[in-house]
């Protein structure tokens, strides 16, 4: 275990601190090129954009430019560990942007809890990016930040903990309920948390067809019912259930158990009073709400996903957000809607019905198909890049919220499934 730990250090200590770094993309090697570089010449563009605010996509690297914003108050399964100790993960978002969608990352990471101040510190920001992820930071102050930032800025803005799991969890279960033959308007969900990344789910799957009365959403307390209206923020009483039940009562001839709470809550006679051929997703980390194995013990037709790598059907946001990211910086996006979510969502779930590439059965040692144990692509799908990203390019200009047109899609599309063999081979330049 100590050797694992050291391993673990080394690999963000050696042989450099840290896991990015800033690469210079035009050449400065005699006076000319500084002159250029910088100044005189720098001046010139400056003044190019001062007459053209947009001309920065042209001159800068704004067009290609996320910043990973956190104040540490929620990292994943370590909870308020503080903005510097955050650090370590928005680096990390930084590496899978760039190793799966060529967009390059700044993170910053702002010690301030104060919702108000984080909005106006990150506003202040906004001349220097073309995007900005959000990320790691707590449920309910995590909803009033993305939103007021939306409202004053004309850039994507995109929580991933809310939004990138709504995504691929609305992927995969279109293809669950494919499998089963279950219809969404008439499934009945649970959700075992109540955080940002649950609300986000709810309402995206409402977006796709849920109904509202069939969901059933449990926080640390219990069942959101109209006996709790008093004590829950906007966000909860959304989802209020009109009678108190507990979670075993709740789980009762449910189709559905998302979970992304703690682990070990649910117990094999749970799993077995769910209706016929259940789809659980049970994502809390380290430990899922119900382990796999214990799962497909119980139930083995169950259709089970979890947050984790060793088992199938990995629900992981690096599926989402690179590639919606790409694609809405593409057509310089004022934002990230609804019809873009979706779009990526049904290009995600499309994809996993198509015979898995080379490359997929190389990184993982098996091949995959269809069904039960395969729900959602590989990560390392290099086809991810160009389906997904170019949906949701697609439904931007179609939604009217793009700033830039794409007039030759397959193009688009051939130019990004370039990019990924690139990005494939640690080509990043």
């Amino acid at each position: 275990m100590e050797e694992k730990k050291q391993q673990i250090l080394d690999y963000h200590s050696q042989p450099k601190p840290g896991k990015v770094s800033v690469i210079p993309t035009k050449p400065c090697t005699t006076a000319r090129e500084l002159s250029l570089a910088y100044t005189p010449g720098v001046a010139l563009p400056c003044l190019e954009i001062k007459k053209n605010p947009d001309d920065a996509y042209q001159y800068t690297a704004k067009g290609n430019l996320v910043a990973v914003i956190s104040n540490g108050t929620a990292v994943l399964g370590l909870g308020n560990i503080g903005a510097l100790a955050s650090k370590p993960v928005m680096e990390g978002k930084g590496v899978l942007f760039k190793r799966f969608a060529g967009v390059d990352v700044f993170d910053l990471e702002i010690d301030q809890t104060d919702p108000d101040k984080f909005i106006e510190t990150v506003l202040s920001l906004a001349p220097t990016f073309g995007g900005i992820n959000l990320e790691d930071i707590k449920a309910p102050e995590c909803f009033y930040i993305e939103e007021r930032l939306i409202e004053k800025m004309n850039i994507p803005i995109f929580h991933d903990d809310q939004h990138g799991t709504a995504v691929i969890i609305a992927a995969s279960l279109m293809n669950a309920l494919e499998i089963t033959g279950k219809k969404i308007d008439q499934i009945k969900i649970i959700f075992s948390g109540a955080g940002a990344a649950a609300i986000a789910c709810a309402n995206f799957l409402l977006d796709i067809g849920a109904l509202k009365e069939n969901i059933f959403m449990f926080d640390s307390k219990g069942l959101l019912f109209e006996g709790r209206l008093f004590e829950l923020n906007k966000y909860k009483a959304k989802f209020i259930q009109k009678n108190e039940q507990s979670l075993t009562e709740a789980m009762k001839a449910a189709d559905v158990f998302i979970g992304v709470s703690k682990g070990n809550l649910i117990s094999p006679e749970m799993l077995k009073g769910m209706a016929a051929q259940p789809i659980v997703f049970a994502m809390a980390n380290p430990t899922p709400e119900i382990s796999y194995d214990l799962a497909k013990q119980t139930v083995p037709d169950i259709i089970m996903a979890t947050g984790g790598s060793d088992f199938p059907n990995q629900v992981n946001n690096v599926l989402g957000f690179p590639f919606i990211f790409r694609g809405a910086l593409d057509v310089r996006a004022r934002t990230i809607n609804k019809q873009m979510k979706l779009a990526a969502a049904k290009a995600l779930a499309r994809l996993a019905h198509e015979p898995v590439v080379e490359e997929v059965t190389k990184a993982y040692g098996k091949s995959f198909s269809f069904g039960p144990d395969y729900i959602i692509p590989k990560p390392f799908d290099p086809r991810a890049l160009s389906r997904v990203a170019t949906a949701v390019a697609k439904a931007a200009i179609e939604s009217g919220v793009a700033r830039k047109q794409i007039n030759d899609f397959p193009q688009y599309t051939r130019d990004l499934e370039a990019l990924a063999i690139k990005l494939a081979q640690g080509v990043f330049i």
